[in-house]
């Protein structure tokens, strides 16, 4: 069985495939201060019903890429595969300098072209709200990144004197009577308007009509704000691009295997 783990600034998504069937899923919280050894203690008891026998890891957290790789790889006494432009992205990574590339971001894209036709807009709710773009020819051209839903609460909450830390809930209208209904109009409403707009300038500068993909979160709660609908939400499209990273760079693990064993 495969695991893939997406390792973000907040959490780690971590999901069991069997051949292309997603099995399970998991998240875990971004903790850097959890130590190699509790690490391995909570990959062993999360995974200690599956026959765990390759892994794949996308990680924006440098401090946790090293120590996860090494928990799952001594528990399962394998060489877990970091996904990197060294290996084989499945897509041309068509921007100024590839190497800035989030590996989340690589993942959506390599999804977002295997799963649906191009061009493609991925926008994916997490710490920070970003798209990745798929064009015609299939290739990773770039994207938009901004604050996520969760950012903009925390920093209003602190960096004002007065205004009070938020639950993301619906919100009820688009004139807020109150201060928790203001802030809920200007994050919620606001980051739908943000992407109707955006959407409308990349499909221009691409000169054509995308396929919008939402994954994340708070995806569902977003769309019902949107002028226009995503055409797919998928939450476990950055999972289901691993997957298939996986497969494309098995030549690579047997060697790692190999040089292991």
């Amino acid at each position: 069985m495969l695991l893939t783990a997406d390792i973000g600034n907040t959490s780690i998504t971590l999901g069991i495939f069997e051949e292309e069937a997603l099995v399970e899923e998991f998240r875990l919280a971004s903790d850097k201060d959890l130590s190699l050894e509790e690490y391995e203690v909570l990959v062993k008891s999360l995974f200690k019903n599956y026959n765990v026998n390759g892994c794949i890891i996308s990680s924006v957290v440098e401090e946790l890429t090293v120590k996860f790789k090494n928990a799952v790889d001594n528990v399962f006494k394998i060489n877990s595969l970091v996904l990197s432009t060294k290996i084989n992205t499945g897509v041309k990574i068509c921007l100024d300098n590839p190497d800035e590339a989030g590996a989340d971001r690589i993942a959506n894209a390599v999804g977002a072209y295997v799963l649906y036709n191009h061009p493609v807009i991925v926008v994916d709710f997490g710490t920070a709200t970003t798209f990745d773009i798929v064009n015609a020819k299939g290739e990773f051209i770039g994207g938009v990144i901004s604050l996520g839903i969760m950012s903009q609460m925390k920093a209003l909450n602190r960096f004002t004197s007065k205004l009070p830390q938020t639950d993301v809930s619906i919100s009820n209208s688009a004139i807020g009577h109150n201060t928790n209904d203001a802030i809920l109009s200007g994050v919620i409403r606001g980051t739908a308007c943000m992407i109707d707009g955006l959407v409308e300038q990349c499909e221009k500068e691409l000169g054509q009509k995308s396929i919008l993909v939402a994954t994340g979160g708070y995806s569902g709660l977003i769309a019902n704000y949107l002028k226009r609908p995503f055409d797919f939400i998928n939450p476990t499209l950055t999972l289901e691009g691993l997957r298939y990273l996986y497969g494309i760079n098995s030549n690579i693990i047997g060697k790692l295997q190999e040089i292991t064993h």
